[in-house]
């Protein structure tokens, strides 16, 4: 299976694109998971209603069998993580965005993080230009 990090923006939207080029051509299953920690009333990384329905309409377009995990975690990185532990879990795929030194230092990187602590292959994608 493979396994998106997706958040509703064009870093996600490169993710869920190739997470679904690569469950095409792996001729499996998808899981996009998108999280939130709830630390704030509106979470920008946190897809609404009106997103789901477009994220549900491009899946089922797809014509993979695929499961939309969303839900409040304490961490995204650990959530992401335990997702990959999972034995039927192949390949991560995130979306990735390019951060000055300061800014990883100041506020950590989740996708560092997943690309060092994963146990499996992490596909890091950036959307087009």
């Amino acid at each position: 299976m493979i396994v998106v990090g997706y958040t509703p923006d064009k870093f996600g939207k490169a993710a869920l694109e190739h997470g679904i080029a690569e469950a095409q051509f792996r001729n499996t299953g998808l899981k996009v998971v998108n999280t939130s920690t709830g630390d704030s009333l509106a979470d920008p990384r946190f897809a609404d209603s009106d997103t789901v329905a477009e994220l549900n309409a491009t899946l089922d377009a797809s014509g993979l069998e695929y499961v939309l995990d969303q839900g409040v975690v304490s961490d995204t990185v650990d959530a992401l993580l335990t997702v990959m532990d999972a034995d039927d879990s192949d390949v991560l795929v995130i979306g990735i965005r390019h951060r000055s030194a300061v800014g990883k230092l100041l506020m950590g990187s989740s996708a560092q993080q997943l690309l060092l602590s994963c146990p499996k292959p992490v596909l890091a994608v950036k959307p087009p230009r």
